[in-house]
């Protein structure tokens, strides 16, 4: 019987998954990122995050039992002379999967496993800190060189408009008091008028 038995056999007897594994682990130790299938991804993480665990202490106990696990002499130098020394401070989750799709012939899920430390390919950059603004969003600024004449061109531009209606304002306001001033005139001399005719009037009786 298998009771408890839950790990997955990938399909593969036991020396051909061991090898298979094996092989696995030295190309991830080496090439530090290899595609594969998300199954196979999840078996090898078991399989290798130990054998990075014990590269923190570069003894030749350590170097033993990671070879008998490798099997390759090169793998296993790579692993303490490079992997070692950088996972030194990280306790725990040394290779991460990214999922990239599924495979075209056959549709399985693929992924990518890497070791967490060696990524140089995305995470690292600084985001830039962008500020929005109404008046050019999207547009690169101009060159320095240029850029004083053209803000020498804005200010003079609004000091133009600004003068313009002050300059309208002003005729404006000297032309109401006249416009005041010629209703009165006029008024004037009618009512002056009107009393002299009426005096014509009166001597004419």
């Amino acid at each position: 019987m298998r009771h408890g038995k839950k790990f997955n056999h990938l399909g593969r007897k036991t020396a051909h998954r061991k090898a298979m594994l094996s092989n696995m682990a030295c190309s991830l130790i080496e090439h530090k990122r290899i595609t594969t299938t998300v199954a196979k991804a999840k078996e090898l993480r078991k399989f290798v995050e130990p054998l990075v665990n014990r590269s923190k202490e570069d003894t030749t106990h350590s170097r033993r039992v990671c070879f008998s696990y490798l099997g390759n002499k090169n793998a296993v130098t790579e692993l303490f002379r490079e992997v070692g020394p950088k996972v030194s401070t990280r306790e725990g989750g040394f290779t991460r999967i990214i999922r990239t799709g599924n495979r075209l012939g056959d549709n399985a899920d693929m992924c990518l496993i890497e070791l967490v430390d060696f990524n140089e390919i995305y995470g690292n950059e600084e985001k830039k800190k962008t500020r929005r603004s109404r008046r050019g969003g999207a547009k690169k600024a101009a060159p320095a060189t240029v850029a004083p004449a053209v803000e020498d061109a804005v200010v003079v531009e609004e000091t133009a408009a600004e003068e313009a209606p002050a300059a309208e304002a002003a005729p404006a306001a000297e032309e109401a008091p006249a416009a005041e001033e010629a209703p009165a005139a006029e008024e004037a001399p009618a009512a002056e008028e009107a009393p002299a005719a009426d005096e014509d009037e009166k001597k004419e009786d």
